[in-house]
């Protein structure tokens, strides 16, 4: 009889370690794939909640549990080292580069690919404020005090004004100024949606205004205007002060431009393989992405309604990122 419990206690304690597995593992995902939630994190840009927001609900027609988590652009780096964040659905060529491949080099994280969208940030003024700074778009106009003084408020007179993005932006638009000696200051917006609320409001009644636009984006299709024309980019500009114009200074030329890039911990592919498979093979296009932002910045949808129409249409599109 000693024997026989032994057995039975041996073979109900393999039906229930075989049970809580099966409860452990995700509805359609692999036994070897975790039931842990994967991190997504949400930055502070339209875009960005759209494009995370799409890679999330896909993932959940896969079975996976997903969450959202507000993290910083830049500082995120700390917890996707960790693991403690896992995907971060944007990062731009433009200022995140340096970012990335500083995380990267620390082996505990990797680039996903690219997202498929070409991005494009820089300083932008409307068509009508070339009459007041005809030399416009070439940035050495930006030095005459005239055309400075046509840009500038009443908090920056005689200084132009340059609106940039939310400090967590980065940029490097005051080093910018310095190492150019353009006589502008710069002023950051607190918030992407302050940033075109301004523009919207200096375009109405055709008062001045430098800013950072970028692209894909609504904005430069909406506005007519420009990109000011600064010397091009290298990595020896933001790496060596020797290179440019300003033999003293880095930054002496515009932002760099390019791919927006997918990154995160580098133990998603071992946890969550399937997932895996389909972050990396998200794609959008800058035109898909400007339509969906138009809709909720300019005609007043939820980011959730947006995403939610753009999975109706492209269903046979996501599911091949998640077929088995």
């Amino acid at each position: 009889m000693l024997h026989e419990r032994r057995v039975t206690r041996s073979v109900v304690g393999a039906l229930a370690l075989s049970a809580a597995m099966f409860v452990s593992a995700p509805r359609t995902a692999t036994a070897q794939e975790s039931a842990d939630p994967i991190k997504l994190t949400l930055h502070d840009w339209t875009g960005q909640l759209i494009t995370t927001e799409i890679m999330g609900e896909v993932l959940k027609k896969a079975g996976y549990s997903v969450e959202y988590v507000q993290a910083d652009y830049l500082a995120q780096f700390a917890g996707l080292e960790t693991g403690d964040l896992h995907v971060a659905m944007e990062m731009w060529e433009t200022t995140g580069r340096d970012a990335m491949d500083a995380s990267t080099a620390t082996g505990k994280t990797e680039v996903f690919g690219p997202t498929g969208m070409q991005a494009k940030e820089e300083w932008w003024f409307p068509e009508y404020m070339k009459e007041k700074c005809p030399g416009l778009p070439n940035w050495e106009a930006l030095k005459d005090e005239k055309c400075a003084e046509a840009f500038s408020t009443a908090e920056t007179a005689p200084k132009g004004r340059y609106l940039g993005g939310p400090v967590t932006w980065g940029g490097f638009d005051d080093e910018r100024v310095e190492s150019l000696s353009l006589p502008f200051e710069v002023v950051h917006a607190g918030t992407d949606a302050a940033l075109f609320a301004e523009l919207e409001s200096a375009y109405q009644r055709k008062a001045p205004i430098m800013l950072w636009i970028y692209a894909p984006h609504w904005a430069p299709a909406k506005y007519k205007g420009e990109w000011v024309a600064f010397p091009e980019y290298t990595k020896e500009c933001y790496g060596d002060p020797k290179w440019g114009s300003n033999t003293d200074a880095a930054y002496d030329c515009g932002k760099p431009h390019g791919e927006i890039w997918k990154v995160g911990w580098v133990g998603v592919k071992d946890k969550w393989p399937g997932a895996y498979k389909a972050i990396k093979a998200f794609s959008l296009s800058n035109d898909e992405m400007g339509a969906m932002i138009t809709e909720v910045d300019l005609n007043g949808k939820k980011v959730s309604e947006v995403v939610t129409e753009w999975m109706g249409k492209n269903e046979p599109r996501w599911s091949e990122w998640i077929k088995k």
